[in-house]
């Protein structure tokens, strides 16, 4: 796995959430220990004011396996400082036969070995098909 330090954060964040996406939805792994390679076990994610721990994560991940979305981020900007990164993308996703575009404000915290430890996500979705 990618480390922030030794890592463009643009590459990173890139990196981080295609393997993650790869790894949950081209695998039948157990969603958990793919939540826990990625994550640490006291993971906190606020998105759009909701609060999402470790059995959230793995909860939400269940249902995105069962759909099997293609899905691709474009990084727009990216900034890091120590352990913590600021980025700008956008999320395409195809899901079944809908295209979207999550566009998102990410603000986060990873360990020294590359695992996501806390992250604020501000989105905004977009129909763009289907």
């Amino acid at each position: 796995m990618d480390t922030l330090e030794r890592t463009d954060p643009k590459e990173f964040i890139a990196r981080f959430f295609t393997a993650f996406t790869d790894d949950l939805v081209r695998t039948d792994e157990d969603a958990a220990k793919v939540v826990d390679r990625y994550h640490t076990q006291d993971v906190v994610q606020i998105a759009d004011g909701l609060r999402i721990d470790r059995d959230r994560l793995i909860a939400h991940c269940r249902p995105v396996r069962k759909n099997r979305p293609e899905s691709r981020i474009e990084v727009h900007e990216a900034l890091a400082n120590g352990d913590r990164i600021a980025a700008r993308y956008t999320l395409h996703v195809r899901q079944r036969g809908k295209d979207l575009e999550i566009e998102v404000s990410f603000f986060g915290q990873f360990t020294s070995d590359g695992r996501m430890r806390e992250a604020h996500l501000l989105t905004r979705s977009e129909k763009t098909s289907g």
